[in-house]
């Protein structure tokens, strides 16, 4: 089973539950040359969605958005596992976590269909480097 775990950096705003916010976000910063690992988008509550994204690279990340005055609610620290996707992968992932005694509180993932995956875990910041180490990362 090969994959690769490594620290990323996510950031996240809360928006109006309408058409076309996702698409003015995620517009904005291809306008300004940001690159996504990954993105997601969760309903909270009946009329707001958060908008939740991981730059390729933080520090461009940071200038951009505060060269336009876009405020997002972070830095905030996850996991990213990408790699193969062979039966029992994430339960190999998990495994380290839950030997760790860390609690994962969310966790979203895809296949690609061509077999490879990718995978956000986040844990909290009080117990985020303990399972850094129990990932080796």
């Amino acid at each position: 089973m090969a994959f690769q775990i490594r620290r990323v950096t996510y950031y996240y705003m809360m928006v109006r539950d309408q058409p076309g916010e996702s698409y003015s976000f995620l517009s904005q910063l291809a306008a300004l040359g940001i690159n996504l690992m990954a993105f997601t988008a969760i309903p909270v509550g009946p009329d707001k969605t958060q908008l939740t994204i991981f730059p390729d690279e933080d520090t461009a990340f940071q200038q951009a958005t505060f060269k336009i005055g876009l405020k997002m609610d972070g830095p905030h620290q996850a996991f990213l596992v990408q790699g193969d996707d062979d039966l029992g992968a994430l339960s190999a992932v998990h495994a380290k976590i839950f030997k760790a005694k860390v609690n994962v509180f969310a966790s979203s993932g895809v296949s690609d269909g061509k077999g490879m995956f990718g995978y956000v875990i986040y844990v909290r910041p009080e117990t985020f480097e303990r399972a850094a180490k129990a990932l080796g990362v």
